[in-house]
Protein backbone atom coordinates (compact mmCIF):
# COMPACT_ATOMS: atom_id res chain seq x y z
CA UNK A 1 0.00 0.00 0.00
CA UNK A 2 2.84 2.12 0.27
CA UNK A 3 3.78 4.68 3.26
CA UNK A 4 1.05 5.94 5.39
CA UNK A 5 2.67 9.37 5.30
CA UNK A 6 4.00 10.92 2.18
CA UNK A 7 5.30 14.20 0.90
CA UNK A 8 3.55 17.12 -1.32
CA UNK A 9 5.61 15.77 -4.27
CA UNK A 10 3.54 12.91 -4.63
CA UNK A 11 0.23 14.61 -5.01
CA UNK A 12 1.85 15.87 -8.52
CA UNK A 13 1.01 12.67 -9.59
CA UNK A 14 -1.72 12.44 -11.97
CA UNK A 15 -3.12 9.42 -10.75
CA UNK A 16 -3.73 10.23 -7.12
CA UNK A 17 -6.90 11.52 -6.17
CA UNK A 18 -7.25 14.22 -3.40
CA UNK A 19 -9.39 15.02 -0.62
CA UNK A 20 -10.14 17.22 1.49
CA UNK A 21 -11.16 15.97 5.38
CA UNK A 22 -11.74 19.62 6.99
CA UNK A 23 -13.21 19.38 9.67
CA UNK A 24 -13.43 22.00 13.29
CA UNK A 25 -14.35 21.15 16.68
CA UNK A 26 -16.00 24.62 17.41
CA UNK A 27 -18.64 24.00 14.25
CA UNK A 28 -17.00 26.00 11.89
CA UNK A 29 -17.99 24.64 8.16
CA UNK A 30 -15.27 22.15 6.48
CA UNK A 31 -17.25 22.72 3.65
CA UNK A 32 -17.10 26.00 3.74
CA UNK A 33 -13.36 26.00 3.99
CA UNK A 34 -12.93 24.01 1.47
CA UNK A 35 -15.05 25.73 -1.00
CA UNK A 36 -12.52 28.98 0.04
CA UNK A 37 -9.63 26.97 -0.98
CA UNK A 38 -8.32 23.60 -1.22
CA UNK A 39 -5.64 21.62 -3.64
CA UNK A 40 -6.44 21.89 -7.20
CA UNK A 41 -8.89 18.80 -7.90
CA UNK A 42 -9.42 17.61 -4.20
CA UNK A 43 -13.21 16.47 -3.74
CA UNK A 44 -14.44 17.03 0.11
CA UNK A 45 -15.53 14.43 1.85
CA UNK A 46 -17.75 15.01 5.45
CA UNK A 47 -16.47 13.53 8.67
CA UNK A 48 -19.82 13.43 10.00
CA UNK A 49 -21.66 11.24 7.53
CA UNK A 50 -19.70 9.44 5.21
CA UNK A 51 -16.78 8.84 7.90
CA UNK A 52 -18.85 8.33 10.98
CA UNK A 53 -21.86 6.38 11.27
CA UNK A 54 -25.21 8.21 13.22
CA UNK A 55 -23.91 9.20 16.80
CA UNK A 56 -25.65 7.48 19.78
CA UNK A 57 -24.19 6.83 23.31
CA UNK A 58 -23.58 3.47 23.17
CA UNK A 59 -20.95 4.09 19.80
CA UNK A 60 -20.13 7.85 20.76
CA UNK A 61 -20.29 10.64 18.69
CA UNK A 62 -18.48 9.41 15.76
CA UNK A 63 -19.23 5.63 15.04
CA UNK A 64 -17.47 3.79 12.16
CA UNK A 65 -19.83 3.77 9.03
CA UNK A 66 -20.82 0.54 8.03
CA UNK A 67 -19.07 -1.00 5.31
CA UNK A 68 -21.85 -0.17 3.26
CA UNK A 69 -22.44 3.51 3.88
CA UNK A 70 -18.58 3.90 3.46
CA UNK A 71 -18.18 2.83 0.19
CA UNK A 72 -21.75 4.73 -0.85
CA UNK A 73 -20.13 7.55 0.64
CA UNK A 74 -17.03 7.91 -0.74
CA UNK A 75 -18.54 6.66 -4.10
CA UNK A 76 -20.99 9.17 -4.44
CA UNK A 77 -17.76 12.08 -3.98
CA UNK A 78 -16.10 10.01 -6.62
CA UNK A 79 -13.47 8.21 -4.93
CA UNK A 80 -13.10 4.68 -7.23
CA UNK A 81 -11.71 1.81 -5.91
CA UNK A 82 -8.51 1.56 -7.52
CA UNK A 83 -7.86 5.27 -6.78
CA UNK A 84 -4.72 6.31 -4.58
CA UNK A 85 -5.77 8.84 -2.10
CA UNK A 86 -4.25 11.30 -0.47
CA UNK A 87 -5.87 13.28 2.15
CA UNK A 88 -5.34 16.61 3.83
CA UNK A 89 -6.96 18.77 6.72
CA UNK A 90 -5.43 22.20 8.02
CA UNK A 91 -4.48 20.88 11.31
CA UNK A 92 -1.77 17.89 11.06
CA UNK A 93 -3.72 15.36 9.66
CA UNK A 94 -5.76 15.22 12.52
CA UNK A 95 -9.13 14.77 11.21
CA UNK A 96 -7.93 13.26 7.71
CA UNK A 97 -5.95 10.20 9.53
CA UNK A 98 -9.28 8.50 9.95
CA UNK A 99 -10.25 8.30 6.02
CA UNK A 100 -6.37 6.88 5.68
CA UNK A 101 -6.37 4.30 7.94
CA UNK A 102 -9.99 3.10 7.08
CA UNK A 103 -8.86 2.79 3.10
CA UNK A 104 -5.92 1.43 4.67
CA UNK A 105 -7.57 -0.94 6.73
CA UNK A 106 -9.27 -2.22 3.65
CA UNK A 107 -5.84 -2.82 1.93
CA UNK A 108 -6.44 0.50 -0.16
CA UNK A 109 -3.58 2.61 -1.19
CA UNK A 110 -4.11 5.64 0.88
CA UNK A 111 -1.54 7.88 2.56
CA UNK A 112 -1.70 11.21 4.80
CA UNK A 113 -0.31 14.48 3.28
CA UNK A 114 2.87 15.29 5.37
CA UNK A 115 2.51 19.06 6.92
CA UNK A 116 -1.68 19.01 4.95
CA UNK A 117 -2.43 22.40 3.50
CA UNK A 118 0.16 24.37 4.22
CA UNK A 119 2.74 22.05 2.57
CA UNK A 120 1.26 23.08 -1.10
CA UNK A 121 3.33 25.36 -2.14
CA UNK A 122 1.36 26.38 -5.59
CA UNK A 123 -2.10 28.48 -5.96
CA UNK A 124 -5.12 27.33 -4.15
CA UNK A 125 -8.54 26.19 -6.31
CA UNK A 126 -12.11 27.83 -5.01
CA UNK A 127 -15.52 26.30 -5.42
CA UNK A 128 -16.44 22.37 -5.47
CA UNK A 129 -14.97 19.72 -7.53
CA UNK A 130 -17.53 17.64 -8.78
CA UNK A 131 -15.86 13.57 -9.51
CA UNK A 132 -18.68 11.57 -11.68
CA UNK A 133 -19.86 9.23 -8.82
CA UNK A 134 -18.82 5.83 -8.79
CA UNK A 135 -19.88 2.38 -7.53
CA UNK A 136 -17.48 1.34 -4.75
CA UNK A 137 -17.37 -2.53 -3.66
CA UNK A 138 -18.61 -2.99 -0.46
CA UNK A 139 -16.06 -4.85 1.72
CA UNK A 140 -16.46 -6.15 5.63
CA UNK A 141 -14.15 -4.65 7.92
CA UNK A 142 -11.52 -6.80 9.13
CA UNK A 143 -11.98 -8.51 12.41
CA UNK A 144 -10.26 -7.63 15.27
CA UNK A 145 -9.13 -4.17 14.26
CA UNK A 146 -11.78 -2.71 16.64
CA UNK A 147 -12.11 -2.83 20.06
CA UNK A 148 -15.55 -3.00 22.83
CA UNK A 149 -15.24 -0.95 25.78
CA UNK A 150 -14.66 -4.08 27.68
CA UNK A 151 -12.09 -4.81 25.48
CA UNK A 152 -10.24 -1.92 25.79
CA UNK A 153 -10.43 -1.41 29.43
CA UNK A 154 -8.03 -4.95 29.42
CA UNK A 155 -5.96 -3.91 26.86
CA UNK A 156 -2.25 -4.79 27.63
CA UNK A 157 -1.40 -0.98 26.50
CA UNK A 158 -4.02 1.32 25.82
CA UNK A 159 -3.38 4.90 24.69
CA UNK A 160 -5.25 7.74 24.84
CA UNK A 161 -4.85 10.69 21.85
CA UNK A 162 -6.29 13.15 23.38
CA UNK A 163 -4.40 16.56 24.77
CA UNK A 164 -3.08 16.24 27.83
CA UNK A 165 -5.55 18.34 30.20
CA UNK A 166 -8.61 16.61 28.45
CA UNK A 167 -7.05 13.04 29.20
CA UNK A 168 -6.19 14.24 33.06
CA UNK A 169 -9.76 16.13 33.37
CA UNK A 170 -8.72 19.42 33.68
CA UNK A 171 -10.82 20.20 30.54
CA UNK A 172 -14.11 18.89 29.27
CA UNK A 173 -15.87 19.13 26.03
CA UNK A 174 -19.78 20.29 26.58
CA UNK A 175 -20.72 17.09 24.46
CA UNK A 176 -18.49 14.69 27.34
CA UNK A 177 -20.87 13.71 29.97
CA UNK A 178 -17.86 13.27 32.57
CA UNK A 179 -14.09 14.13 32.38
CA UNK A 180 -10.58 12.18 32.73
CA UNK A 181 -9.90 8.96 31.28
CA UNK A 182 -10.27 5.65 31.22
CA UNK A 183 -8.27 3.78 34.10
CA UNK A 184 -4.94 2.30 33.14
CA UNK A 185 -4.48 4.47 29.70
CA UNK A 186 -1.36 6.10 28.67
CA UNK A 187 -1.41 9.74 27.12
CA UNK A 188 -0.34 9.72 23.76
CA UNK A 189 -1.61 13.11 22.66
CA UNK A 190 -1.82 12.94 18.43
CA UNK A 191 -0.33 16.18 18.53
CA UNK A 192 3.48 14.48 19.82
CA UNK A 193 3.70 12.86 16.64
CA UNK A 194 4.37 16.48 15.07
CA UNK A 195 6.92 18.75 14.40
CA UNK A 196 6.36 22.57 15.36
CA UNK A 197 5.52 22.77 11.53
CA UNK A 198 2.89 20.14 11.56
CA UNK A 199 4.90 17.63 9.56
CA UNK A 200 5.32 13.59 11.27
CA UNK A 201 8.65 13.58 13.49
CA UNK A 202 10.80 10.92 12.29
CA UNK A 203 10.41 7.33 12.86
CA UNK A 204 13.40 7.72 15.27
CA UNK A 205 11.59 9.98 17.76
CA UNK A 206 8.20 8.19 17.05
CA UNK A 207 9.89 5.22 18.25
CA UNK A 208 11.52 6.85 21.55
CA UNK A 209 8.21 9.02 22.19
CA UNK A 210 6.25 5.37 22.40
CA UNK A 211 8.72 3.57 23.38
CA UNK A 212 8.81 5.81 26.52
CA UNK A 213 4.93 4.77 26.79
CA UNK A 214 5.22 1.44 27.07
CA UNK A 215 4.93 0.20 23.69
CA UNK A 216 6.91 -2.35 21.42
CA UNK A 217 7.52 -3.89 18.14
CA UNK A 218 5.45 -6.69 19.75
CA UNK A 219 2.93 -4.43 22.18
CA UNK A 220 -0.74 -5.42 22.03
CA UNK A 221 -2.16 -1.47 21.41
CA UNK A 222 -5.47 0.09 22.05
CA UNK A 223 -6.17 3.44 20.99
CA UNK A 224 -8.94 6.07 21.71
CA UNK A 225 -9.71 9.43 21.91
CA UNK A 226 -12.85 12.26 22.52
CA UNK A 227 -14.58 10.02 19.40
CA UNK A 228 -12.46 7.45 18.05
CA UNK A 229 -11.01 10.15 14.85
CA UNK A 230 -7.59 11.64 16.66
CA UNK A 231 -6.76 7.97 17.56
CA UNK A 232 -6.21 7.12 13.81
CA UNK A 233 -3.56 9.71 14.22
CA UNK A 234 -1.76 7.53 16.56
CA UNK A 235 -2.89 4.82 14.34
CA UNK A 236 -0.68 6.04 11.26
CA UNK A 237 1.86 7.13 13.37
CA UNK A 238 2.48 3.32 15.22
CA UNK A 239 2.40 2.23 11.82
CA UNK A 240 5.60 4.25 10.57
CA UNK A 241 7.28 2.38 13.33
CA UNK A 242 5.82 -1.22 12.57
CA UNK A 243 3.45 -1.51 15.20
CA UNK A 244 0.20 -2.78 14.37
CA UNK A 245 -2.59 -1.52 17.04
CA UNK A 246 -6.93 -1.53 17.38
CA UNK A 247 -9.12 1.36 17.72
CA UNK A 248 -11.61 1.71 20.40
CA UNK A 249 -14.21 3.37 18.31
CA UNK A 250 -16.72 4.68 21.29
CA UNK A 251 -14.10 5.99 22.58
CA UNK A 252 -14.25 9.01 25.82
CA UNK A 253 -17.39 9.48 23.83
CA UNK A 254 -19.09 6.18 24.61
CA UNK A 255 -17.28 5.04 27.53
CA UNK A 256 -17.58 8.56 29.57
CA UNK A 257 -21.80 8.11 28.30
CA UNK A 258 -22.12 5.12 31.00
CA UNK A 259 -22.27 5.73 34.40
CA UNK A 260 -21.23 2.25 35.55
CA UNK A 261 -17.83 2.61 34.11
CA UNK A 262 -15.15 4.16 36.55
CA UNK A 263 -13.02 6.73 35.97
CA UNK A 264 -9.66 8.24 36.54
CA UNK A 265 -8.27 12.03 36.75
CA UNK A 266 -5.11 13.32 36.85
CA UNK A 267 -2.14 13.21 35.19
CA UNK A 268 -0.04 9.58 34.52
CA UNK A 269 2.23 8.62 37.08
CA UNK A 270 6.00 9.23 35.76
Amino acid sequence: MGEPVVGPEEIRRADVTLVDVRWYLDGRSGAAAYEAGHLPGAVWVDLDTVLSGPPDPAGGRHPIPTPEAFAEGLGRAGVADDATVVAYDDNGGAHAARLVWLLRLLGRPAALLDGGLSAWQGELETGVVTRPPVTRRVVAWPAGVFRTADEAARAPVLLDARAPERYSGESVLPSDVRSGHIPGAVNAPWAANLNEDKTFASRERLREHYGALGVTGDSDVTVYCGSGVTACHDLLALELIGVRASLYPGSWSAWSAEPARPITTGNQPR
